[in-house]
């Protein structure tokens, strides 16, 4: 793979490639160890669903 130049006009955004690949590999050499978490936004999406259906059967029944 050829790299552009320090400070040429695609350096910013190809260090950020590279960046967001090497993060996307770590994740999934992690995930393939067995080291998988639930997203805190899944966990709070799952939160706010079940505070959200007792609060309507509360409030229904």
């Amino acid at each position: 793979m050829m790299s552009s130049q320090p400070g040429g006009p695609g350096s910013q955004k190809q260090g950020w490639a590279e960046r967001r690949r090497q993060k996307i590999r770590a994740e999934i050499e992690r995930n393939r160890r067995g080291e998988y978490t639930v997203p805190t936004w899944v966990l709070a999406l799952a939160l706010a669903a079940m505070v959200g259906a007792w609060a309507t059967l509360v409030i229904l029944a």
